[in-house]
């Protein structure tokens, strides 16, 4: 009866160690508020994306030349500079691509909740955005331009004063617009922007260039105006992921990179931004 009750004692000794043990979390993790074992996000998002085998990109499919949707074979599909540059990174990666579309305002909220990867949607890099996301470097440079009807007299900045102009909420015209004397009409899209012109809504919408460029040549009733206290934002279009994700960074920055170095990248703009 001794030789049991001692061997009862040795086992829940051991037990008990193991017990405490196991309270520690794995290596690269660490204890939540609720005792769970959480992510301290050590894993790289490159081995993640690879380990997946898919790489989800956000975007806002309203915005050619950079994305826009168009009926290929019958199918709904999004076509565009950002989509073939977000192909070469997939393809880089060797892994399938997948998109998520939302309103351009609600692109880092979605980035931040991990429900994409990578934004890219024609997104401008300023440094108000840099709090909130980490940027790869420029990969296309851009001025904006007022569209405006044929008939508008508006020429520079003062003209604008008092006028309602469009722009899409969240974007980098939109503030653009409010830092002058001009009213700003905050759309979602920007093809709601290009129409609420249209229909004599408002009286401009404030574009990116190359998106100008394609609703002029398709609408003879609009003319481009380049202001330059409106035009001029200091920054370029640029991948963005969530902060801290830097070897994903890293590696669309090799991507852009390769591209630039050989005849791909040029082949991207003649198609995409070529008249």
């Amino acid at each position: 009866m001794k030789k049991i009750t001692i061997f009862l004692m040795v086992a829940f000794l051991v037990l008990g160690t193991v017990g405490c043990g196991s309270n520690k979390p794995p290596a690269g993790m660490k204890n939540g508020d609720n005792g769970t074992a959480v992510s301290n996000n050590t894993t790289m998002k490159v081995d993640e994306i690879k380990k997946r085998g898919e790489l989800i990109v956000g975007i806002s499919g309203d915005f050619p030349p950079f994305e826009s949707h168009k009926m290929v074979g019958g199918k709904d599909t999004i076509v565009g500079f950002d989509v073939d540059f977000a192909q070469a990174i997939a393809d880089k990666l060797g892994v399938k691509l997948r998109f998520t579309e939302t309103s351009f305002n609600g692109l880092v909220p979605m980035l931040q909740s991990d429900k994409v990867d990578v934004i890219i949607s024609g997104m401008s890099s300023s440094k108000d955005r840099a709090k909130s996301v980490d940027f790869s470097d420029i990969y296309y440079s851009n001025k904006s331009i007022l569209l405006v009807k044929k008939s508008s007299k508006i020429t520079s900045i003062d003209d604008v004063k008092g006028k309602t102009i469009a722009a899409q909420l969240g974007s980098m015209q939109e503030t653009a617009v409010k830092n002058t004397d001009a009213n700003v009409k905050q759309v979602n899209l920007v093809t709601d922007a290009v129409m609420e012109l249209a229909n004599s809504k408002v009286d401009g919408a404030l574009v990116d260039e190359v998106v100008a460029k394609k609703f002029t040549s398709n609408n003879k009733d609009l003319k481009a105006v380049y202001i330059s206290e409106m035009s001029d934002n200091g920054s370029g279009t640029a991948a963005a992921v969530k902060k801290g994700n830097k070897d994903l960074v890293k590696f669309i920055n090799g991507v852009l990179k390769d591209l630039k170095d050989n005849v791909k990248y040029k082949k991207m703009e003649d198609k995409w931004f070529g008249a």
